[in-house]
C-alpha cells in the first residue's frame, strides 16, 4: 500500500519534499495520475504528496497587470471566472473542452501543465498568452516563463523539492484579436490531435505587431511557432502568402504518427488551423 500524506499548509509541504527528495509523487486533482495508476501499476510510487487543500495554491487574483491563478484552482472555477471569460477567453475556453464537466470541477490548472502532456488542451492559451510560473521550494521561490517550463516529452523544469505554486497571466495587448480551437475525433471529451491558439496585434494600419502561437500535439512538447511569427510580424493581413505560412509551420513542429493521427494529418491540420486563425483574427479586427 502506497503511503498518503496531506500537509495543511504549503510551507510543511515543501518541507516533506524537501526531507525526502524524489520519494514522493505530488498530486492536486489526480484526473490524469489516477488513470495512470490502474493502466501502469507497477509505475506506482512508494509515497503521494496530496496538495488538493494547500489554501495557498487555491484561487484567482486580479491586478491591474494580469491574473494570478493558484496552481491548484480547478479548470471549473477558471472557465466560470467571468473576469477570465472576459478578459482571457482562451483559457475559459481551453478550460472548457478539458474533459467533462464532473472533471473540470477537479482537475487543477497546474496539475495539466505539470503533466507535460504533449497533448495538454491548455498548454497552447498558456503559450499564446506569455504566462509565467511561481516555483516554489523549501529555501525560496523563481518564476520561469512557461515557454521555458517543458524539456522534453514528459520532462519539465522542475526539480526535487519544487512545486509549481502559480501562473501568471498579462492582459492582451490592447488592440489583439484570440483564437482557439481544438480538433479530435470527436466534439467533447477527446484527447487532441491538434489545438491551437494565437493571439495576433495589429496596428491602426493593419500591420501586424505581434503574433503569439501556441500548439499541442504536433511536438514532443507544448510549442510556440518562431518562424510563423518572424514571417507575420510587420505585414499587413493583405501581403501573407499561404505557401510561405505553410513552408514556416512546417519548419516549427515535428508531429508524429501515433494512434489518434497520422504525422502527415497533423502536418496539414496544423497548417489549416494557422491560416485559420491569422484570417479570423483580421476579420476579428474589420467587424470592430
Amino acid at each position: 500500500m502506497s503511503d498518503w500524506t496531506r500537509p495543511h499548509h504549503l510551507p510543511e509541504a515543501l518541507e516533506i519534499l524537501a526531507s525526502a527528495p524524489g520519494q514522493y509523487r505530488v498530486i492536486a486533482g489526480g484526473t490524469d495520475l489516477m488513470v495512470e495508476k490502474h493502466l501502469a501499476p507497477g509505475r506506482r510510487p512508494d509515497a503521494w504528496l496530496d496538495i488538493s487543500g494547500l489554501p495557498e495554491l487555491q484561487g484567482l487574483q486580479i491586478t491591474e497587470e494580469g491574473v494570478q491563478i493558484g496552481a491548484a484552482t480547478s479548470l471549473g472555477v477558471i472557465r466560470r471566472h467571468a473576469e477570465v471569460v472576459a478578459h482571457w477567453p482562451m483559457l475559459a475556453a481551453s478550460a472548457a473542452v478539458t474533459g467533462a464537466p464532473p472533471i473540470q470541477n477537479r482537475a487543477t490548472l497546474g496539475g495539466n501543465v505539470c503533466n507535460a502532456s504533449p497533448a495538454a488542451d491548455n498548454a497552447p492559451v498558456l503559450l499564446a498568452y506569455g504566462a509565467r510560473l511561481e516555483i516554489v521550494h523549501h529555501h525560496g521561490s523563481r518564476w520561469l516563463p512557461y515557454g521555458d517550463f517543458h524539456q522534453g516529452y514528459r520532462k519539465t523544469a522542475l526539480q526535487a523539492g519544487e512545486l509549481l505554486s502559480a501562473l501568471w497571466i498579462p492582459y492582451p495587448p490592447k488592440h489583439s484579436r484570440g483564437y482557439f480551437r481544438k480538433v479530435g475525433t470527436r466534439a467533447a471529451q477527446a484527447i487532441t490531435k491538434v489545438s491551437i491558439a494565437a493571439l495576433i496585434e495589429e496596428d491602426s494600419d493593419g500591420i501586424i505587431q505581434s503574433a503569439r502561437f501556441g500548439m499541442a500535439s504536433v511536438a514532443a512538447t507544448p510549442c510556440t511557432l518562431p518562424s510563423v511569427t518572424h514571417y507575420l510580424v510587420g505585414r499587413a493581413l493583405r501581403d501573407i502568402s499561404e505557401a510561405d505560412v505553410r513552408h514556416g509551420v512546417k519548419q516549427d513542429i515535428a508531429p508524429i504518427q501515433d494512434i489518434r493521427s497520422t504525422a502527415e494529418y497533423r502536418l496539414e491540420i496544423a497548417s489549416r488551423l494557422v491560416l485559420e486563425a491569422i484570417s479570423m483574427c483580421g476579420k476579428s479586427k474589420q467587424e470592430d
